[in-house]
């Protein structure tokens, strides 16, 4: 083995070491423009979302102006119409090895069945048993003091 690590790559052993480096570098590149065709295609469907509803409200009639004299007018201004917030495309969701333990802790596994619950996240089924264990003790005083016995 030792002399393996020593010795220097054939011109063989060179070419296919380069021809598998090509490999890995053209199966990364159709990776990256896959995603990036995934996210062009999040953000045009989020400005033909955007761009509907702008054309929803344009097509609106606008209120027919009142008369001046018929009212006085507001001493408070109109509050104005809330804006349409855009969502955030959604952002693929890293594999469980890629995540970080606090990210581990806060996600549930997704449900691999149609109809099937999506389970509990760690940290939540920890949270659930330490109010357990918290309540058992508390009636377990409660219940020891009530008797005298402690």
């Amino acid at each position: 083995m030792a002399e393996l690590e020593s010795q220097p790559l054939s011109d063989e052993e060179r070419a296919e070491l380069e021809e598998l480096r090509a490999e890995k570098a053209r199966r990364e590149a159709q990776e990256e423009a896959r995603r990036e065709r995934e996210e062009l295609a999040a953000l045009r469907a989020e400005r033909e979302k955007a761009e509907e509803a702008a054309a929803k409200v344009a097509s609106e009639p606008a209120p027919a102006p009142k008369p001046a004299a018929a009212k006085p007018a507001p001493t408070s201004p109109k509050p104005q119409p809330k804006r349409a917030t855009h969502p955030k495309p959604a952002e693929p969701k890293p594999s469980r090895d890629e995540m970080t333990f606090a990210q581990r802790m806060v996600t549930s596994k997704e449900p691999t069945g149609e109809n099937e619950i999506p389970g509990m996240a760690p940290a939540q089924k920890i949270i659930i048993v330490l109010a357990l264990i918290a309540f058992v003790i508390f009636m377990g005083y409660t219940i020891l003091t009530s008797m005298g016995l402690l």
